[in-house]
């Protein structure tokens, strides 16, 4: 466990936890909302308040995919489904590369065979870089092609928040995936109606569990019985967006990502977010939150 500290600011990082955040409070405040899922059993029933996505974000279909003439299967690694989820960063114990009072940056390098290839076939290096603020906190996610082949990459964030009775959400975005019973994507529909969080407006809907595409790459985040607000700006290629807000529970999720989901099975969608690094290539994308009294 490592502790940083920005003034009021202390964000515990769990490097042996797929390199997640553990909590991130301000001034007595919970920024974020530490879940322990039972599900994800490679958290080990640890809660977390904000994980990496990396190789890939939300669900690759029946944890089976084809590239470059090669059929590989995956490990499900989510209970109860049969896909696999969230990529195996989350799943895998970090090293810490560098360390300062406000900051922290963790690789991984991920190399089958010695490591699981059921995981991900592809061999990668990771780095996540949390740079702690007082009133923020930076988060600089790169994955690096270490294979001698190509290889599809996406990458993502999930952070979790604290689900008030007043809590506001906002963001704008074009279209929305609706799942079928798979929870894979089965239609793609405008932004109108209940889908449409702009303007801002309570969370108060049904619940969401959804991939919002041609995302600009803002969202806000409002908890007036709670005096503060969240500004949540991402950089490319992060132009998709899953609300998750499951019923009868005190969080919320609001993670950029780079692919929607399932795109490793829409290879005729130009605008999946999978980004095909070459040997030796990398991609990198940045998460910035910003407070801010109301």
């Amino acid at each position: 466990m490592l502790e940083l500290r920005a003034e009021n600011s202390v964000l515990v990082v769990l490097p042996e936890v797929g390199g997640a955040i553990g909590s991130w409070e301000r001034a007595g405040h919970a920024i974020l909302h530490p879940v322990s899922d039972p599900n994800l059993v490679a958290q080990k029933l640890r809660a977390v308040a904000a994980y990496p996505l990396i190789p890939f974000s939300n669900r690759v279909g029946y944890a089976r995919f084809e590239f470059g003439g090669e059929t590989f299967e995956l490990a499900r690694n989510f209970a109860g489904e049969p896909h696999a989820i969230h990529g195996n960063a989350w799943e895998r114990s970090w090293t810490v590369a560098h360390r300062e009072p406000a900051r922290a940056v963790l690789s991984l390098d991920h190399a089958p065979p010695e490591d699981p290839a059921e995981q991900w076939p592809f061999r990668y290096r990771a780095t996540i870089d949390y740079r702690l603020r007082d009133d923020g906190l930076s988060v600089i996610l790169r994955v690096e092609n270490t294979d001698r082949r190509p290889q599809p990459v996406g990458l993502g964030f999930h952070p979790f928040y604290p689900r008030t009775t007043e809590v506001e959400l906002g963001f704008a975005a074009d279209s929305v995936l609706i799942a079928g019973p798979d929870s894979l994507p089965a239609e793609q529909v405008a932004v109108e109606g209940e889908w449409r969080f702009s303007p801002m407006r309570p969370l108060d809907g049904p619940p969401l569990d959804n991939c919002f595409r041609g995302w600009d790459g803002s969202a806000f985040m409002r908890w007036p019985d709670r005096g503060y607000a969240l500004t949540l700006t991402a950089s490319e290629p992060l132009r998709h967006l899953v609300v998750f807000s499951p019923p009868g529970k005190d969080y919320f999720a609001v993670e950029p990502a780079s692919n929607m989901t399932d795109a490793i099975h829409h290879p005729d969608d130009p605008n999946r977010g999978l980004v095909l690094l070459k040997p030796g290539e990398a991609v990198e994308a940045t998460v910035e939150f910003a407070l801010a009294r109301l």
